[in-house]
């Protein structure tokens, strides 16, 4: 029996999260009080009262789940993972989890993907959208089928729940297009960008380079990775993944299953909502599921 951590991505943000750790816990109320310090404003503030507007924001909804998942994890009397993975931004927090990241270095990195990423998604004005009920391999030849726009599969979050990624001309032609070959819904998602598309190009070569100028320790245990899928503990390797995952797709199917074949029996969600704990029952009905 093997615990695996897993930790949301964007998406998983409500308001007031947070709020009873830091009333309640001495170092929860450090870490986000450091956290206040290192981005320069207030993100407590905006996490425990502001609007879903607000919490919205890339540049505050990405530090916010970071910062609460990370907090969750160092709070918990009992963390000892055998493995961790991360969803998308998740993959952040993780790496913080298991000793790779510093959590100030994990937070600055979060901080300047968050902006990167709103900056790209000025340049170049894009989407996602979700697909229910239809093979992956029929959606990924739908979208290369899409002449002239850049769309493409980005998140594998379970068997028949596809979302895709591209340009908002692309999203529309490819809704339409997976609708007639037979998918139940092919729905816009409210988001501000083609999240892990070649859209994010910019957004890559400036993370790269925050990347490349963090100190990455040696983790206690092996962080299945969006990119790879695979239990990984190389360091090098780890920064590289990390890197080309802002313009690959999230496997995160993949990953459950492998975890599950590198023996995980029990999977705990470590952040703000269920989300990913909905999403490995229905990679893996009978894995043990719960919140930390």
């Amino acid at each position: 029996m093997k615990k695996a951590y897993i930790f949301p991505g964007q998406g998983a943000q409500f308001s007031g999260m947070g709020k009873d750790l830091y009333e309640n816990n001495d170092l929860a109320k450090e870490l986000f009080e450091k956290a206040n310090e290192v981005l320069g404003f207030r993100i407590t503030d905006i996490m425990f009262e502001g609007s879903d507007e607000e919490l919205k924001q890339t540049k505050v909804t990405q530090p916010a789940i970071f910062l609460h998942s990370v907090v969750l994890a160092k709070t918990s009397g009992d963390f000892n993972p055998d493995m961790v993975a991360g969803h998308s931004l998740g993959e952040f927090s993780a790496l913080v989890a298991n000793g790779t990241l510093a959590f100030e270095d994990g937070l600055k990195l979060v901080y300047q993907r968050a902006l990167a990423m709103q900056e790209a998604c000025e340049i170049n004005p894009s989407g996602m959208a979700a697909i229910l009920g239809l093979d992956d391999n029929v959606v990924e030849e739908i979208c290369k089928e899409i002449q002239g726009e850049i769309v493409v599969a980005a998140n594998y979050n379970c068997p028949g729940q596809l979302v895709i990624s591209g340009s908002n001309k692309g999203i529309e032609i490819a809704c339409e297009k997976m609708k007639e070959a037979g998918a139940k819904r092919a729905l816009p998602l409210p988001v501000g960008g083609a999240f892990h598309s070649p859209l994010m190009e910019p957004a890559r070569e400036k993370l790269q380079a925050a990347i490349e100028n963090t100190v990455f320790n040696n983790p206690s245990c092996p962080v299945y990775q969006n990119v790879s899928t695979t239990g990984i503990s190389d360091v090098s390797e780890i920064k590289n993944n990390l890197i080309a995952q802002l313009t690959a797709p999230v496997k995160w199917t993949q990953s459950v299953q492998q975890m599950v074949e590198d023996g995980a029996t029990s999977f705990i969600e470590c952040g703000p909502g269920k989300v990913l704990q909905g999403l490995v029952k229905k990679i893996h009905r009978e894995a043990d599921v719960s919140s930390i």
